[in-house]
């Protein structure tokens, strides 16, 4: 099976502690957050009130919605509190020879 990589950004666009939205033709819009060093990419909709979770506040691994402050885990979309109850999907992200690319 073959991978297909869509190059998003360079290394350099998403700073430790800092998050990006990036429009990817033909999907929904993904978030991707630098935390610790580690990229994570996930849907840049909220599930409860369709805000930019880009525009959100960093938490740990947790990304809070700038809307009605729930929170997701950036390692697997579940919703950490109350208001949101349904998960944001996880994307598979890959960092290399100075660019951030989507996996899919």
């Amino acid at each position: 099976m073959t991978t297909t990589a869509i190059r998003l950004a360079a290394s350099g666009e998403i700073p430790e502690g800092e998050g990006r939205r990036f429009d990817v033709d033909g999907r929904a819009a993904i978030a991707v957050f630098r935390v610790e060093g580690v990229l994570h990419a996930i849907d840049d909709r909220c599930t409860h009130g369709a805000a930019s979770l880009a525009e959100g506040w960093l938490e740990g691994d947790q990304i809070e919605c700038p809307v009605h402050q729930g929170r997701f885990c950036l390692r697997t979309g579940k919703p950490m509190c109350f208001p949101v109850t349904e998960p944001v999907a996880v994307h598979r992200i890959d960092e290399h020879d100075g660019s951030i690319y989507l996996l899919g």
